[in-house]
């Protein structure tokens, strides 16, 4: 029975994070922006809109944003707790975890980003009132997208990212040092590890409006290199790279403007 339940929380999880990604494409196919966040026609022409229209723009209201990145999270972030859940799974029998509990942690954890999904929604409002973004969630000055690289290329060497992906690497050590049973407890762990995980990778969120909210490749090479953070066998290679490889960015992005008059 314990390998039925195992297999179907698995399987759950994983649909879960298709389910979001498919949510996610069928969102910029709605919005005619490719795979790559370039709009089409129709995409330039929502592109161009003044958020102060009086008319209804999904992309100008708080709701639909907060939708939005509630599942672009589910889509980029729940990936990468497969290790912790993993962790969490070896310690069911020596520490009287249970598939509730493993459930719980999944639920703390998201129940975080979640909570940073509202507020970087309501930073994109601002962001969009206040003309620094257009209506596709992209960065009108080509100086705001390479001040976006440069502040999350810094942030990859600071003490706080140092302490949050040490966390977020050895969930083990997590749940030994703050180990708690049952649903509750499971809960409250995974609000620990998904506040740690906030402050390691809100940066790659961030830098969604340097190219556009809805660009999925973005999306990808982002989760993708948050889930090669977490790995135990290379976690701690990639980061200072990486923060190297944004730096480089944010001086290619400077010298080259990004959009026309940028």
């Amino acid at each position: 029975m314990s390998a039925v339940v195992r297999s179907t929380m698995w399987l759950g999880f994983f649909a879960l994070i298709l389910a979001a990604w498919w949510m996610m494409y069928a969102m910029a196919m709605q919005m005619d922006v490719d795979l790559i966040g370039r709009p089409g026609a129709l995409g330039e022409r929502m592109r161009q809109m003044d958020p102060g229209m009086d008319m209804y723009m999904p992309m100008a209201r708080f709701l639909p944003l907060f939708v939005m990145w509630g599942a672009m999270m589910a889509a980029m972030m729940v990936p990468t707790l497969v290790p912790t859940l993993r962790a969490y799974e070896d310690l069911m029998i020596s520490a009287n975890g249970t598939w509730l509990g493993w459930i719980a942690v999944l639920g703390g954890y998201f129940s975080v980003w979640l909570a940073f999904a509202s507020g970087i929604a309501l930073l994109q409002l601002l962001l969009l009132q206040g003309g620094v973004i257009d209506m596709l969630g992209i960065a009108k000055s080509r100086w705001t997208a390479a001040a976006l690289l440069l502040a999350v290329g810094l942030f990859q060497f600071t003490r706080v990212k140092e302490i949050c992906h040490g966390v977020c690497h050895s969930p083990m050590m997590y749940f030994m040092g703050n180990w708690r049973p049952g649903a509750r407890g499971g809960f409250r762990m995974g609000l620990g590890l998904g506040t740690f995980c906030a402050g390691c990778c809100w940066g790659f969120m961030v830098l969604g409006f340097a190219g556009g909210v809805m660009n999925l490749a973005w999306m990808g090479l982002a989760t993708f290199f948050m889930v090669l953070e977490k790995l135990p066998q290379v976690g701690h290679y990639v980061t200072k790279p990486m923060g190297f490889a944004l730096l480089l960015g944010a001086g290619v992005v400077a010298g080259w403007p990004m959009i026309s008059g940028g």
